[in-house]
């Protein structure tokens, strides 16, 4: 044969990379790879055992496409959570916990996404650090320095309604299931001189378990994008006006915040876009700091907080 194909010319281990590459981004994943791996075993570059390696290794990838179910969902937030707990102290103030719990689960009924599979969860965490978590699933964690900045209930469902938007929008699944692909590749890539038998396969799907605590930490680190925190505070500006609390509480929040801002900080400057830009974006829905709060809501807020 004078004019070899493309895959004739090319070894196992290039076919192997070009085959699940261009399967990664292709809607009829499997379709694509045994089209491919057909080829390559018809002109003799690899194979019919090096082809079904392939083709197995592909389905594994495409399962990172599958959405998630709820209950995988609440796994995965429960791991995240435990993660965050590895490096916050829980708070241990009952009264505290289940008051944030009550304004948090009545704020999540007037979400989009009202009910979770494990259920919505809220928690204090004993830090001054200024910062708030939303795992998948409805766990999110607030820590006492973010409590202190709320002056009023208004204020502090601001910041519940804010995470229960992350939860609502999926953003944590969204991290994830990036993070597991681009895991499964590397394995993939860094084993595709090797013929892909039982042992090797069983090593890229454990890799989108494995994955998952890297993920959770690069998420609490470096948080989420810009686009998404401002989309996080859209639901949250919805939430409250239709929980009947002031949307205008999430900008004058905002603007409490801005006064603890230091850029230096690896808590909350670290992981959301400046209090400023954020209040920018809020002006664009019109809406503006509100500092107001009624009678009962801030005597309940006052003896709820009182051991901060």
């Amino acid at each position: 044969m004078k004019n070899p194909s493309m895959f004739k010319r090319l070894g196992f281990a290039t076919v192997a990379s070009i085959v699940l590459w261009l399967a990664a981004g292709c809607e009829s994943v499997n379709q694509l790879a045994q089209l491919g791996t057909g080829i390559a075993v018809a002109t003799g570059s690899i194979t019919t055992n090096e082809a079904a390696s392939i083709n197995r290794a592909t389905t594994a990838v495409t399962k990172t496409f599958e959405d998630i179910t709820p209950e995988q969902e609440y796994y995965i937030g429960r791991t995240v959570a435990a993660t965050v707990l590895a490096g916050y102290k829980p708070n241990s103030d009952q009264t505290l916990n289940a008051y944030l719990n009550e304004v948090g689960q009545a704020l999540a009924m007037f979400s989009e996404r009202p009910e979770t599979f494990g259920g919505y969860r809220f928690m204090a965490l004993a830090s001054d650090d200024i910062n708030a978590f939303a795992a998948p699933g409805g766990f999110v964690l607030v820590t006492r320095g973010l409590l202190k900045c709320c002056q009023a209930e208004d204020q502090l469902a601001a910041v519940l309604a804010h995470e229960i938007g992350h939860v609502e929008q999926r953003h944590g699944l969204r991290a994830i299931k990036t993070g597991r692909l681009n895991s499964a590749l590397t394995i993939l890539a860094t084993e595709s001189a090797k013929n892909f038998g039982g042992q090797n396969l069983a090593e890229v799907t454990r890799a989108f378990d494995e994955s998952i605590n890297d993920i959770t930490t690069t998420l609490m680190n470096s948080g989420y994008s810009r686009k998404l925190e401002y989309e996080a505070d859209g639901a949250a500006a919805a939430i409250l006006k239709k929980a009947g609390y002031r949307a205008g509480a999430l900008a004058a929040m905002l603007e409490n915040m801005a006064k603890n801002w230091d850029a230096s900080r690896k808590d909350f400057a670290a992981t959301h876009p400046a209090p400023a830009d954020r209040l920018a974006q809020l002006r664009k829905l019109g809406i503006a700091p509100d500092f107001g709060s009624n009678n009962a809501r801030q005597q309940r807020f006052l003896a709820a907080t009182k051991a901060l």
